[in-house]
């Protein structure tokens, strides 16, 4: 049981309608919503449940007001009460309880829900990412463009916050801040010593501020006493931190909750009863904080460290808690991520051997990103309990070529009983698992099997896919390859084909494969992957790199000149479907790199004998899968950046859907306005689903994409163009996913 103090997601004024509280509860993902008066006062609690009722009892009206479906008479306690006494009232029909002040405005709600706070915008809970704290504190030795230099690193490194630290010397200290009192203790000279020389003035600290605001970082800071936050409030601080040795002064404690912003407190050299008596002073200031778990040891051995207690510690608060370290090196706040820190704060410096005790256990930028970057990995990785385990798109490739799968130990003629000794098992994993291979046994084959051929889901439950003429728009085709072609294609009379090659396919007499003219049109798909493990990039920064993709880029050109002869469309320029390049492993590149990459690929294209062809940059989802391994793709994903390309240096583009719509699902973008911008660039077109940002080539219907948009689009503005559904192995069992494909969009495109 926690308390929600992120109070605003529960608020709504009693002005709004229906329909505006239930998008509020779907947005903000809460069980319930607190009706609230002009004043602010909550005057009634609103559920789905009570929405619901009120359409059923009432009327069906969602512009009615929300205070005609509230529930008036619902429980509540006074931030003055005891926190069980809201515990107690929580019960399988009452899930959230509201905490009120005296005026009956919400200060808190307590319930199952995992906690949240908020800091200038920023929501910080168990379903946020982690928010990461640069604590340059007086690390800048009180030179303001030191303190600078170092918000930049900060903001480089991936920070969501900088934090400094403010003291009022005279008012702090027992002896007003005099360094060179002789009665004070070695230790408390040293400090007194740095703290005079290092600290930033007030009219500094205004202008630093200001400047944390032109770079679009928040800026936190901790005040060491009442006048300092004092202070920081009318610079503007959007919440306090608090330093472990103040957990104690309930004093300060007080005057920083009634200034209503959020507090970060560090739980440093206390005890667990201190840090009980000050959360409960917190709760009955009707506080909005945070709790970090720290050691305040500089540096921190390992072993004192006790990660562990974070569980302990969001019992004790029953709030957001975080980490706070002062140890060595970036390992420990990343493993505290996993065990439910949602606050990561690190010290952060220029030079570990400047002066001051802050310096020595302080993390460089380079470390700081590191760290960064670790912990982004982590959360991405750490996934959610109630995902089923399913296969991700690299496993899947990985499946293929190194899994087994049930093959026919001998030819078998449709009609044939199968039996055991008909079966084996072998690489690779194309067909049925080798676990099916039971449900096989004693079935009535319904196609002819030769020798070592894959087995099918068709093979067991009897439904076998006949390719067909569609009732589709545009010229549409399927992908193949030389091998297959004269096979795959039979029953479907296609308008178009398109070959994707392979580096090998390069080195084929295609006279084995081609003969006579075939009364479609054809597109070349270029390889991506060449021999000697090169994957094509046409604007490398590896100059004999790049080179090296030209020459294989020439070799499918000329190769696709000798194909085109065989087909219908062979006086016209050939589309061949390019990946570029321009891929990363760390991270995406800015603006100003994608646009010299651009012009890269523009030189690349000059230099190669295109005669006869039409070079078509395929649109890239943000994430494409290289060796297995997920990669940063830069260019040709987003739809400005396309149509300057096309425009400047007179192109068109392969627009590939299923790429386009998970660079959509990642971007926020929407996918039906891109396509409608896209489409009179687009010569030719992918046409798959997708889902997520990774879910690439799924079969229709299996992810999010909307059909009759996307062709509305297309056949408005690229009335003569042609298209393929890519489906991820579609080729399986004489193209079986690729007819299932064409079968369903056309139930779906005929049913507009």
């Amino acid at each position: 049981m926690y308390i929600n103090r992120d109070t605003e997601s529960f608020k709504i004024s009693y002005t709004s309608t229906l329909l505006q509280a239930l998008e509020k509860l779907s947005e903000k993902k809460t069980k319930i919503l607190f009706v609230v008066d002009h004043n602010g006062s909550v005057i009634g609690a609103l559920a789905d449940g009570d929405i619901r009722r009120y359409l059923v009892e009432k009327s069906q009206d969602l512009t009615a007001t929300v205070v005609q479906a509230a529930n008036r008479d619902f429980q509540y306690i006074y931030n003055d009460q005891s926190i069980s006494n809201g515990y107690n009232l929580l019960s399988s029909k009452i899930k959230n309880v509201p905490i009120l002040d005296k005026s009956d405005l919400l200060v808190g709600v307590i319930g199952n829900d995992e906690p949240v706070i908020e800091i200038a915008g920023r929501r910080i809970g168990d379903q946020e990412p982690s928010f990461i704290i640069a604590e340059i504190g007086n690390n800048h030795n009180g030179s303001l463009e030191l303190a600078k230099e170092l918000v930049d690193l900060a903001v480089d490194a991936g920070a969501d916050c900088v934090k400094f630290q403010m003291r009022d010397m005279a008012s702090m200290y027992n002896n007003e801040g005099d360094d060179n009192d002789a009665s004070q203790d070695l230790g408390a000279q040293y400090v007194l010593d740095l703290l005079k020389r290092f600290q930033l003035s007030d009219d500094e600290f205004i202008e630093l501020f200001a400047y944390c605001k032109q770079k679009n970082i928040l800026a936190l800071c901790t005040p060491f006493d009442e006048s300092s936050a004092d202070k920081l409030e009318k610079i503007g601080v959007a919440g306090f931190k608090v330093a472990s040795a103040d957990l104690t002064n309930h004093k300060l404690l007080k005057h920083l909750a009634a200034k209503k912003l959020p507090l970060i407190l560090s739980t440093g050299m206390s005890v667990e009863q201190e840090i009980i008596a000050a959360v409960e002073l917190l709760e009955q200031e009707s506080a909005s904080f945070a709790l970090l778990h720290c050691n305040s040891t500089y540096p921190a051995p390992f072993k004192d460290v006790n990660l562990a207690y974070l569980d302990r510690l969001k019992a004790l608060g029953r709030t957001v808690i975080g980490y706070s370290g002062h140890e060595r090196g970036i390992a420990i706040p990343i493993a505290s991520v996993p065990l439910g820190a949602k606050i990561i704060e690190k010290h952060f410096t220029v030079d570990k051997s400047m002066e001051g005790n802050d310096h020595k256990v302080s993390l460089l930028p380079d470390e700081f990103k590191n760290m960064v970057m670790s912990i982004r990995a982590v959360e991405e990785s750490l996934g959610s309990a109630d995902i089923s385990k399913t296969i991700t798109q690299g496993e899947m490739m990985n499946r293929e070529t190194l899994a087994k799968s049930v093959v026919a130990n001998v030819a078998i003629s449709k009609g044939d009983v199968i039996t055991e000794e008909m079966l084996a098992i072998k690489s690779p994993g194309k067909g049925l698992a080798p676990y099916k291979m039971g449900d096989l046994v004693n079935r009535v084959a319904v196609r002819d099997i030769a020798k070592n051929d894959f087995f099918y889901q068709s093979d067991i439950d009897g439904n076998v896919v006949q390719a067909r003429k569609y009732q589709l728009p545009l010229k549409y085709g399927i992908p193949v390859r030389y091998h297959d072609f004269a096979t795959i294609c039979a029953g479907g009379e296609l308008e178009m084909i398109e070959f994707h090659l392979s580096y090998k396919d390069l080195s084929v007499d295609i006279t084995e494969y081609l003969n006579g003219n075939y009364n479609m049109d054809v597109a070349i798909h270029a390889p991506e992957l060449f021999e000697n493990d090169h994957v094509l990039d046409l604007c490398s920064p590896d100059e004999e790199y790049r080179q090296q993709s030209i020459k294989h880029m020439q070799r499918v050109i000329d190769m696709a000149r000798d194909v085109k002869q065989y087909f219908r469309n062979k006086n016209d320029r050939v589309c061949i479907v390019v990946n570029c390049g321009g891929f990363t492993s760390d991270g995406f590149v800015s603006e100003s790199e994608r646009t010299a990459l651009y012009a890269k690929v523009a030189e690349s294209f000059s230099m190669l004998d295109a005669e006869g062809v039409e070079l078509i940059p395929q649109t890239m989802p943000p994430f494409p899968w290289h060796f297995g391994g997920q990669q940063y793709h830069n260019l040709f994903v987003d739809k400005d950046e396309i149509i300057e390309f096309c425009h400047q240096y007179n192109y068109r583009i392969c627009f590939d859907l299923s790429h386009t719509a998970l660079a959509c699902n990642y971007y926020k973008w929407d996918l039906n306005d891109f396509a409608k911008d896209i489409a009179k660039y687009s010569a030719h077109h992918h046409i798959s689903d997708a889902k997520g940002a990774d879910g690439e080539g799924l079969q229709i219907g299996d992810g999010d994409v909307d059909f009759i948009t996307v062709f509305s689009a297309l056949e408005a503005d690229a009335p003569n163009t042609t298209w393929i559904p890519e489906i991820w192995q579609g080729h399986k069992n004489n193209g079986e996913g690729f007819w299932k494909s064409l079968a369903s969009l056309e139930t779906v495109l005929n049913a507009k």
